[in-house]
């Protein structure tokens, strides 16, 4: 049976609490421009993937995955952000903030099963790189991509009911955060959240440390047998590809763990504007800078780019041609 939770009809999204409204015009068009590249450069590479047959095998089914992944999370929570501070209109409707909660936690489970599954990958590619076509086809590569799309369902669904049938909200309603999410509205329940807080905490270190430690486990596993079978150059140019890749896994797991576990930790007090700031950080920098280390940087895909660049000017080259000579004809 639902409790009574109609006293707060809406929400609204305070943003940074420290921001002078000076500043809200530029960091409306500061993540105005993140949001655009990052479409841009997602779309991009779903057009590669679709185009392309020699894309179509199961390195670059995950990465497609990941791309239509981050697509998805940065919808769902940048257009919020950027009428917060462009409109001045952080208002947004109960059911609304709910299904946004639900939504950018889906998204953050999502990319964790993702990059675990991308590391399965490599470490199939480079430590047994002789089974690795019998084991990874791409009716097995599809069908983990399927369980990690529908699986990441589970633990923001199990969030979200306890929102609806155990948390009241009784009359604050000023989310200090860029967008809705669960350590955000636990701050304003009315309810006793404390078991609530501790389930979603176990779920969020469940969902973080279990891909986390594969993913650990696989890269030493990759660089130790990168260290035995290749020459100096193969192992520089595995370890300059893993550093990058690093970067962005550490820079997804870490923050979160600091920011999920702040509540738990006794005198540990971060500062509001930081936390914020640290969760769009790792919430946002990942769908900008994906594309362009995991994609671009790929021979395969460089080759296609430059090939479509050179189609694209002899096309533009034929055309002039024709309309010169079409009216020289005239």
């Amino acid at each position: 049976m639902l409790i009574n939770y109609t006293r707060v009809s809406e929400f609204v999204i305070v943003g940074f609490p420290g921001l002078h409204p000076s500043y809200f015009q530029l960091m409306a068009w500061f993540f105005f421009c993140i949001y655009v590249t990052t479409i841009l450069g997602n779309f991009l590479l779903v057009g590669l993937f679709v185009l392309e047959r020699s894309l179509q095998k199961p390195m670059y089914i995950i990465m497609l995955s990941l791309t239509l992944s981050d697509i998805g999370f940065a919808t769902v929570a940048l257009p919020k952000v950027i009428a917060r501070w462009w409109w001045d209109d952080g208002r947004i409707s109960f059911h609304t903030c709910l299904f946004q909660k639900q939504m950018i936690h889906y998204f953050g489970t999502l990319n964790s099963l993702i990059m675990m599954t991308m590391a399965m990958d490599r470490y199939l590619a480079i430590c047994h790189p002789l089974r690795y076509s019998m084991l990874m086809t791409n009716r097995t590569m599809t069908g983990l991509t399927v369980f990690s799309w529908m699986s990441a369902t589970v633990a923001p669904a199990i969030g979200t009911m306890d929102f609806t049938t155990k948390v009241v909200f009784c009359g604050p309603n000023r989310i200090l955060h860029a967008y809705c999410d669960t350590v955000s509205l636990n701050l304003l329940a009315c309810s006793n959240i404390v078991p609530i807080n501790e389930k979603s905490y176990s779920l969020a270190m469940f969902v973080l440390l279990a891909p986390f430690t594969f993913i650990i486990f696989s890269y030493i596993h990759i660089i130790v047998s990168v260290m035995r079978i290749a020459n100096a150059q193969g192992r520089m140019k595995t370890f300059s590809t893993c550093a990058t890749q690093s970067f962005i896994i550490l820079l997804y797991y870490i923050p979160r763990f600091v920011v999920y576990s702040t509540p738990f930790i006794p005198k540990l007090i971060i500062p509001i504007d930081f936390r914020i700031g640290l969760t769009l950080l790792y919430s946002l920098l990942p769908p900008v800078a994906n594309p362009f280390i995991y994609c671009f940087r790929t021979k395969e895909i460089k080759a296609i780019l430059v090939r479509w660049v050179h189609g694209w000017r002899n096309n533009m080259t034929e055309h002039s041609k024709h309309n010169t000579i079409t009216a020289i004809t005239r």
